[in-house]
């Protein structure tokens, strides 16, 4: 097999800025390396991170969905045994909504 000469520029002269030349040449590998490797596995990572959050986020939403629909008919106010019950929540709430409205108006100082 022929062997092939390490990639090489000719060595530097003398008069040349030679340690800026293997600087640059370092970072340029360096660069190289990163854009094939981190970079990539940066995103994918990315990716993995974001479809977990959503996985679990779907999966509360669903899981909220199905009690909301499981225990919708208790609250109905057609359902004869919680009636009452039914009627004192919405009371309940119209109050703390008035409340929070009248709040809500009080919090900054009139203007003129």
């Amino acid at each position: 097999m022929p062997e092939t000469a390490p990639s090489q520029t000719s060595p530097p002269s003398p008069g040349e800025d030679w340690p800026v030349q293997v600087a640059d040449r370092i970072e340029a590998v360096v660069e190289s390396v990163r854009g094939e490797t981190t970079v990539p596995i940066t995103k994918v990572v990315r990716a993995v991170v974001f479809g977990l959050i959503v996985a679990v986020a779907g999966i509360i939403a669903l899981v909220m969905t199905i009690i909301l629909v499981i225990r919708l008919h208790v609250y109905l106010p057609f359902h004869p045994a919680y009636r009452r019950l039914w009627t004192s929540y919405a009371v309940l709430g119209a109050i703390f909504v008035l409340l929070g409205m009248f709040l809500w108006r009080k919090r900054h100082p009139r203007r003129d």
